[in-house]
């Protein structure tokens, strides 16, 4: 899985658009990188940008709309409502895919270090990345703002964690951190009634409500301060508001620890409190994006509920979750554009993988070298993982099985993940090859260019060698499934298991030619050695699996 990360820079800038223009661009020059959004205010004088990729490009692009944010926006003359201290006023990554938020703070501490030592900016960590406890949160960093930042930094407690120490009227001080996604989201209720839909929210907001004595005042603690009832949902933020736009009223929740509170649980308290309460839960709404994984585990979570195999398409489990949670009731839901991942593959080029059976082969029929073999056999063993993966479904849901529904749920789940990245071989094969073929084509006129082109062709080389590698461990992976299928599961699609076997075993055979044909090229024989082991210790298990397979089908169509 390619990690991903999302970056939403906020800059000291909402009115100005030639200058938001140029920030923009600085962004959008990185290869690698997908703008998503842009939000300007007139009235706050800040504007969100929001781009994601690989952490990389991300880091690159967020250094180069700092250096862009550097030359364009005065500080010195800069009045909002919004408080700020810095053209780049703060920097936040947010893992996406792939990525955890220990790895992410890594980059953002990378992405500080480059904004201080390449554009000059004065840095403060926060959230995830911040260097000591007072400054994980980004009120306390940003205090006193940028009117302020003269005195802070005399003080010694608030030296930056990179880049000046001394004031920068200009640009000002950037806090950039690593925090998890946030998630604005609403319940639509079937009620006008506000006050009925603060019940809700305080229930489940984590800072609940104020505890209140008989004589309906707040109760007070030792320190003066409310005492509270803790509401259900850890890291949330939420309240009841009336829209008119819509006619109903809804229970708006900021969530910020999807691991916490992940966006169904959100919903089903919300349904169940709202109920309590003598009310329904219509639907509901994601405002702005969201990333796959919320939708993916909302459609195992009603899957499960439904007594249903959770091992079926992407596709199924986004569908399964947006109808179980009403997200297309007020307006359409188009994962395309709402789904930060699927945003990402729609903005890239068609491949090889999304054609269809017909388009697929007529490709590879065509004169081009390329999809060749490779990509067929990663074809090959995304079908064998495919069928494997349709027999733990039917096992599933088996009639009479229903006690087994979690164990075949289970084996499906790790079908379709094989299936997923085997699929995504079907493309990685072909470019690889076209990387050998544009390595070739660089100039070599100087020493450096020839260094450069040297290069180039050994990473190619090495991808080349690592893809077809990479089919046969999935496609024994796959084999792997496929005897505990036709082991275990439902009789009377043994046939199928078969025939998966066999697409798999062909996967591992077809694959190792494209590895034998290109360690030859290699001029370390330990290496060529190491290869050569790998590809036999491979080879061999998938005959053994295959011929397990085959037998158990045997026994089956023999009645035994």
């Amino acid at each position: 899985m390619q990690p991903i990360l999302e970056c939403v820079p906020n800059f000291s800038e909402g009115r100005d658009q030639a200058v938001l223009a140029k920030i923009r661009a600085a962004i959008e020059s990185v290869e690698g990188v997908t703008f998503l959004d842009i939000d300007p205010g007139a009235a706050t004088n800040r504007t969100v940008m929001t781009f994601v990729g690989a952490p990389e490009p991300v880091v690159e692009a967020a250094v180069r709309a700092g250096r862009a944010a550097a030359e364009l926006i005065d500080m010195r003359r800069h009045r909002g409502e919004h408080p700020r201290f810095g053209a780049m006023d703060v920097c936040p990554l947010i893992p996406v895919q792939g990525l955890g938020l220990d790895e992410t703070a890594e980059w953002a501490r990378r992405l500080g270090r480059r904004l201080a030592e390449e554009v000059g900016l004065t840095v403060y960590f926060y959230e995830r990345a911040a260097s000591s406890p007072a400054r994980k949160n980004l009120a306390d960093v940003r205090a006193g703002e940028y009117e302020g930042l003269p005195a802070k930094l005399a003080q010694p407690d608030w030296k930056p964690d990179c880049g000046p120490s001394t004031f920068q009227p200009k640009t000002g001080a950037t806090a950039v951190g690593a925090r998890d996604f946030l998630l604005a989201y609403n319940v639509n209720l079937n009620t006008t009634s506000v006050k009925l839909a603060n019940e809700v929210a305080f229930d489940l907001r984590e800072s609940g409500r104020v505890r209140k004595g008989a004589d309906g005042k707040p109760l007070l603690g030792p320190d003066g301060q409310s005492l509270r009832s803790p509401g259900l949902l850890p890291g949330v933020k939420a309240i009841g508001w009336f829209i008119e736009e819509y006619g109903v009223a809804q229970v708006s929740m900021n969530l910020t620890d999807l691991s916490a509170t992940p966006l169904h649980r959100a919903f089903d308290e919300a349904a169940a409190r709202a109920q309590a309460y003598g009310m329904r839960a219509t639907g509901s709404e994601v405002v702005g994006l969201l990333p796959l994984r919320s939708l993916l585990e909302a459609g195992r979570h009603y899957l499960a509920k439904q007594g249903r195999s959770a091992g079926v398409s992407e596709s199924e489990l986004i569908k399964i979750a947006v109808k179980s949670m009403g997200l297309d009731e007020l307006a359409p839901f188009d994962p395309a554009q709402k789904v930060i991942e699927c945003r990402l593959r729609s903005a890239q080029e068609a491949k090889l993988a999304q054609l269809s059976v017909r388009a697929f082969a007529e490709e590879v029929a065509s004169e081009s070298m390329a999809p060749g073999g490779g990509s067929v056999a990663a074809n090959l063993g995304a079908l064998g993982a495919a069928l494997g993966t349709m027999v733990a479904n039917l096992s599933a849901n088996k009639k009479g099985w229903e006690g087994r529904c979690a164990e075949f749920s289970l084996l499906a789940e790790q079908g379709q993940a094989l299936l997923r990245d085997l699929l995504a071989a079907v493309d990685a094969d072909t470019q690889a090859f076209n990387a050998i073929l544009a390595a070739g084509r660089l100039p070599k006129g100087t020493p450096a260019e020839q260094a450069a082109r040297s290069l180039a062709q050994a990473q190619a080389q090495q991808r080349a060698i690592e893809v077809p590698l990479t089919v046969m461990r999935l496609s024994v992976e796959a084999l792997e499934l496929l005897v505990k299928v036709a082991e275990q599961g439902n009789p009377a699609s043994v046939t199928d298991a078969g025939v998966g076997a066999l697409a798999a075993h062909a996967a591992v055979r077809g694959a190792r030619l494209n590895v034998d044909v290109n360690i030859r090229d290699l001029s370390d024989a330990a290496q060529i050695e190491r290869y050569a082991l790998a590809c036999s210790g491979l080879g061999n298990r998938a005959q053994a699996l295959e011929a397990m397979v085959l037998e158990r089908v045997k026994r089956v169509l023999a009645g035994a």
